[in-house]
C-alpha cells in the first residue's frame, strides 16, 4: 500500500509537469463527482492486497479471472449494456485456462475467500466507473487521472497505518537507501504510465477489453518466465495458456466484427 500511495503520488506529479507541457488542458471537477471512483480505487488496492496476503497465488489468480464476468453483470444490470452470447461464451476458455493454470495452488479459506471476493466486486466497480466517469463527466484519461490521483494518494496516506509499518523498515516514513529510493521512484516512472494506460485502454475501448488486455499480460508473464528465467511451465499450464489465448482472440475477432456490423448499419441509414 506504502509503494502504491508513492506511485500515485509520483502519477499526480508526473501529470502535473504534463499539463505544464499543454500536453492536455485540465478541467475543474466536483470532488463529489469522484469521490466513489477514489473510494472505489483504494479498495482495490486493500482487498486485492489483503488477498494475496490470505489466500495462495492460485486462489489469488483463480480471483482475479473472476473480475471479468462481474464486471459484465455489473454493466448490463446498472447501465443497461448488452453483450452477446459470442462474447459471453469467450469467457469460458479464458477462465478454464486461468484455472488449469492455478488449480494445483487453489486452497480456500473462510477470511481468504471474504477478502477475494471484496477484492472482485471493488475492482469490478472501480474498472467500470473509470469508464464511465469519462464519459459522464466528458474527460481525457489524463484529465480525470489528474483529479483522481492526489484524492485517492490522501484515502492511502490515512489508510496505511492501520496495514502497515510507517516509520520502520519499509515503511513510507522509514528509513531508505539511496539504492531502494532509486528503484521506488523508477517503479513509480513507471506506474505512472501504467495508470494512464489503464485509464487510456478502458476510457477508449471498454473494462472488459481491458481485462482481456489483462489475460493476455497473464499468458505473456507465464511465457517469458519459461523462455527467459528458464521456469518450469507443466503441460497444464501451457493448455491452460492455449485456453487463455484461444478465449482472448476469439473475443477480439467477435468484438471487431460487432464494430464492423454497427458501422455498416450507421452508414446504411438515410
Amino acid at each position: 500500500m506504502s509503494l502504491t500511495l508513492v506511485h500515485f503520488v509520483v502519477t499526480w506529479l508526473g501529470l502535473y509537469v504534463c499539463q505544464k507541457l499543454d500536453i492536455f488542458a485540465p478541467k475543474s471537477l466536483p470532488p463529489s463527482k469522484l469521490l466513489l471512483l477514489a473510494l472505489s480505487f483504494c479498495g482495490f488496492v486493500v482487498f486485492t492486497n489483503l488477498s494475496l496476503q490470505n489466500n495462495t497465488i492460485g486462489t489469488y489468480q483463480l480471483a482475479k479471472a473472476m473480475t471479468t464476468p462481474v464486471i459484465i453483470v455489473i454493466q448490463t444490470l446498472c447501465y443497461k449494456k448488452t453483450f452477446s452470447t459470442k462474447i459471453r461464451l469467450t469467457l469460458i476458455p479464458i477462465t478454464l485456462g486461468v484455472i488449469l493454470n492455478s488449480y494445483y495452488d487453489v486452497k480456500f479459506n473462510f477470511l481468504g475467500t471474504v477478502f477475494a471476493a471484496l477484492g472482485v466486486l471493488v475492482t469490478s466497480l472501480y474498472q467500470v466507473w473509470v469508464g464511465a466517469k469519462q464519459h459522464e463527466l466528458q474527460v481525457n484519461s489524463m484529465q480525470l487521472l489528474y483529479y483522481q490521483a492526489p484524492m485517492s494518494s490522501a484515502m492511502l496516506l490515512i489508510a496505511v497505518p492501520f496495514f502497515e509499518p510507517v516509520f520502520a523498515e519499509g515503511g513510507i516514513f522509514g528509513p531508505w537507501s539511496v539504492s531502494a529510493l532509486l528503484m521506488v521512484l523508477l517503479s513509480g516512472v513507471i506506474a505512472f504510465m501504467v495508470n494512464l494506460s489503464i485509464y487510456w485502454i478502458i476510457g477508449n475501448t471498454s473494462p472488459v477489453t481491458y481485462n482481456m488486455f489483462g489475460h493476455f499480460k497473464f499468458c505473456i508473464t507465464l511465457f517469458g518466465g519459461y523462455v527467459l528465467f528458464k521456469d518450469p511451465l507443466s503441460i497444464n499450464q501451457g493448455l491452460g495458456m492455449l485456453c487463455t489465448l484461444f478465449g482472448i482472440l476469439a473475443y477480439t475477432h467477435f468484438k471487431l466484427s460487432e464494430q464492423e456490423g454497427s458501422k455498416s448499419k450507421l452508414v446504411q441509414r438515410p
